[in-house]
């Protein structure tokens, strides 16, 4: 919200100290997002009169103007000056640049010569001048700047035209609509600086011989939950003219083009006092009659903009009897604007349901001043303040007649509730010491009605403040403007004390373990693009293709939510080895998400994603990592098994995780990523990952560590070489040894598999090594070796294992 001070002076006494008066509001609760100020950076600027204008002679844009500039310029003479702007002519008047003059953003003017033609300064835009394009006055906004009053020719124009002005932009928060105004913020101002609000003197009452609005037309409520009060007054003898320029000083300077009169002055309204209006042409009302309702079925009709839109069934719109004429709350309609010839106008003040006018901003596509203020809200009682300064405002400016009266449909008019609140509790909050005078003293500064009794407040906001509903809200009313940097500093009392969940704690076992092993994390976009499957090999029909898919995403590659973390892996995997980045160990904990159907919320698991590739990383380094992980989270359970089927990795290099002590679980696939993934994410070497389902993991983890002695007894060491077929997996000869170890094979170990000329074609030789240990004797040599020679047999019954002679 753009508020020039000099408005704001007008209705509350605040310090002459520009910093001062910021530093209070914001410590208030007003944040102020910059302060700027105007006319300081322009610089020996003159008003000027245009005298004669004439073609240049070498150029088909260009004139040559004749500029009476008074005693600014020597011995009182008339300044040749060339202008290329299409709306120069004789005997108006405009802002003059001279010689050495500066302009807003450094720009200096010197004296010169434009196609061969001497040019002694430069008529000035509003642009020029540091005004946005977008605030010029809308009838010069493609030329040069042309006076709106008669100004001392030969003034200074800073001077002349009021142009030195501070800007306060204040950030408004959506629960504080009636800041949206100038009024909103001098109220702000009063309650901080203890001074008193004035409101601006308005009378509506109507001219002589005017008739009155009610003669000429009625207003009816179709739809009163979606428009609480509805006000129509009229004006004629309009005269359509250009604004005084007091009026278009404050609107420039608070961010609005200036048009013409009508519109000017129903925009000045709405930021004085935060309430949107908008003025009919009177001749467009069929019926004379305003109907405020929602349309049956679908219609076409056609807005200010010349946009023709559909309004649907749900949408409000203000009808004539024959049809729309405005969509309300949002913008008018082009049948109803007000034209050059516009004799009456009728002026609407309503206040219309704040959701219904943001759905139907929203629909439309409509984004607009009006739109913007009515969907935070706006009180009803709002209405006829508004209206009554639209009114006082024709008059004042000549614009046109007033009629007498208006009228006024309010079919719901609810009574002010009253809010108990308790001074005690207020103070118990904030950590004061306040009174309950002081409190009292406080809520009537913000224009609260405040009726006390033994520090109870029966309180009754203004209607303007729509966000004060419960006795909490009232705290903060206190607290702001008692002051922020007056409260004490407390910390909160009680017994309780933070922890981790066991979640946590285990996720930052497994984040200590990897990082050991020096792998590094990563966090990635929980969004991912629906194409990952594809890159990954996902067949169709798996449920890692029922995505989540994002109503309003980003774009494409961020449209679904993931349902596994190895694509978003993979490509932080191909941005570091585009880098050149040799070796490259990540890992990542983070949510997957699948579908549950369309009323269901999506299915949630945390999952654990380990990657890389480098010289020292392959199958078996990744198998180690996570092996030892398992171990740390006292999971000794877990096997491996090859998983020739798996899409993502190579069918030959992949296994699963298996945990068997009660049934068959899967915890994750590791594995070679297969090539032509690796080739999707531009990979061109070995990558070797594994996907784990965390939440499976954790729910296995067993972080209890009991004490056990040193063994005291020493261990004996067999190693032993296989021969066995081809298909015959180390994992099986590992449970054969297992079986008939008994309870003094304390562990075996697979240290060797090899391939070679002294093995028989399609064999492979398989090298482990047994330990043996009694935990209450020295195991003897017959004892070892009965054992051993059992395992030996195992193996040659249950694999066909051979001992290896060479």
């Amino acid at each position: 919200m753009l508020v020039p001070l000099s408005w704001l002076k007008e209705y509350v006494d605040i310090p002459k100290d520009e910093r001062e008066f910021c530093d209070r509001m914001i410590m208030t609760g007003s944040n102020i997002e910059t302060v700027k100020t105007f006319g300081d950076d322009i610089k020996n600027v003159v008003v000027g009169r245009v005298l004669s204008v004439r073609p240049h002679e070498d150029s088909d844009h260009l004139s040559v103007c004749m500029v009476d500039v008074g005693d600014a310029a020597e011995h009182n003479e008339p300044l040749q000056i060339v202008c290329g702007a299409p709306n120069v002519r004789e005997d108006i008047l405009v802002p003059v640049a001279l010689h050495g003059s500066e302009l807003p953003g450094g720009h200096r003017i010197k004296r010169g010569k434009l196609r061969g033609v001497e040019s002694n300064g430069m008529i000035c835009s509003a642009g020029e001048l540091g005004f946005d394009d977008k605030v010029s006055p809308l009838l010069h906004k493609d030329g040069i700047w042309i006076l709106p009053e008669a100004f001392p020719v030969g003034a200074d124009l800073v001077e002349a035209m009021g142009l030195r002005e501070t800007v306060v932009d204040f950030e408004i928060t959506p629960n504080r609509p009636d800041c949206l105004s100038i009024i909103g913020m001098a109220r702000e101002a009063a309650a901080s600086f203890g001074s008193k609000l004035r409101y601006p003197e308005a009378s509506a009452a109507g001219d002589a011989d005017a008739g009155t609005a009610a003669d000429h037309i009625s207003v009816t409520i179709h739809k009163p939950e979606l428009c609480s009060r509805y006000i129509a007054r009229m004006a004629d003898t309009i005269v359509i003219k250009e604004s005084p320029w007091w009026l278009q000083r404050r609107l420039m300077f608070a961010g609005m083009r200036p048009i013409n009169n009508i519109v000017d002055i129903t925009n000045y309204v709405m930021l004085e006092y935060g309430h949107p209006l908008h003025a009919f042409d009177i001749r467009t009302i069929a019926g004379g009659e305003i109907i405020v309702d929602t349309p049956e079925t679908d219609v076409k009709f056609t807005t200010l903009d010349g946009t023709e839109r559909t309004i649907k069934p749900d949408m409000l719109l203000i009808n004539d009897a024959e049809g729309g004429i405005a969509v309300a709350g949002v913008m008018g309609g082009r049948n109803s604007e007000i034209e050059a010839d516009t004799q009456a106008i009728l002026v609407e003040s309503a206040s219309f349901n704040s959701n219904s006018v943001r759905l139907t901003s929203k629909k439309l596509g409509i984004r607009s001043e009006a739109s913007s203020r009515y969907e935070k809200g706006v009180p009803p009682e709002l209405s006829e303040a508004a209206s009554v300064r639209v009114m006082d405002l024709l008059r004042k400016t000549g614009s046109g007649r007033v009629l007498a009266g208006a009228v006024d449909a309010y079919p719901g008019k609810a009574e002010p509730a009253a809010i108990r609140v308790r001074a005690a509790r207020m103070n118990k909050l904030l950590g004061t010491d306040l009174t309950p005078a002081e409190m009292a003293g406080i809520l009537t500064g913000l224009e609260m009605d405040v009726k006390e009794g033994d520090g109870i407040f029966d309180v009754t906001p203004p209607y303007a403040r729509l966000d004060l509903k419960e006795e909490v809200d009232f705290s903060e009313e206190i607290g702001r403007i008692y002051g922020y940097d007056r409260l004490g500093v407390t910390l909160p009392r009680g017994a309780e004390s933070s922890t981790f969940t066991d979640s946590w704690r285990i996720r930052a076992i497994v984040r200590e373990t990897l990082t050991g092993f020096g792998l590094a994390e990563i966090q990635t976009y929980s969004f991912e693009s629906p194409k990952s499957a594809d890159r990954t090999g996902v067949p169709q029909g798996s449920g890692k293709r029922d995505f989540v898919r994002l109503i309003n995403p980003l774009g494409e590659d961020t449209s679904v939510m993931r349902t596994q973390l190895l694509p978003n892996l993979l490509e932080a995997l191909r941005v570091n080895y585009r880098k050149n980045n040799e070796n490259v160990l990540l890992f990542e904990i983070g949510n997957t998400f699948t579908s549950a159907g369309t009323d269901e919320l999506p299915n949630e698991r945390l999952s654990l994603a380990i990657g890389g590739y480098g010289a020292e990383w392959d199958f078996f380094a990744l198998k180690g990592v996570i092996e030892a992980l398992l171990k740390r989270l006292g999971i000794p359970e877990a096997r491996f098994e090859a998983n020739a089927a798996a899409p993502t990795f190579h069918p030959g290099r992949c296994a699963d995780s298996i945990l068997r002590d009660a049934g068959t679980v899967t915890l994750g696939t590791l594995g070679e990523v297969h090539p032509e993934v690796c080739g999707a994410y531009d990979l061109d070497v070995p990558v070797c990952a594994a996907e784990i389902d965390f939440e499976l993991l954790a729910s296995r983890t067993d972080l209890f560590r009991a004490y056990a002695p040193l063994d005291r007894y020493p261990a004996v060491t067999r190693d032993i070489a296989l021969v066995v077929d081809e298909a015959v997996t180390a994992l099986e000869a590992i449970d054969s040894i297992r079986a008939q170890g008994g309870a003094i094979l304390e562990s075996v170990k697979l240290f060797d598999i090899y391939r070679g000329r002294q093995i028989e074609a399609g064999k492979k030789s398989l090298a482990f090594s047994l330990v043996y240990r009694a935990a209450d004797r020295t195991l003897t040599d017959g004892e070892v070796a009965t054992v051993h020679e059992k395992i030996l047999a195992g193996l040659t019954e249950k694999t066909g294992a051979a001992l290896r002679d060479v």
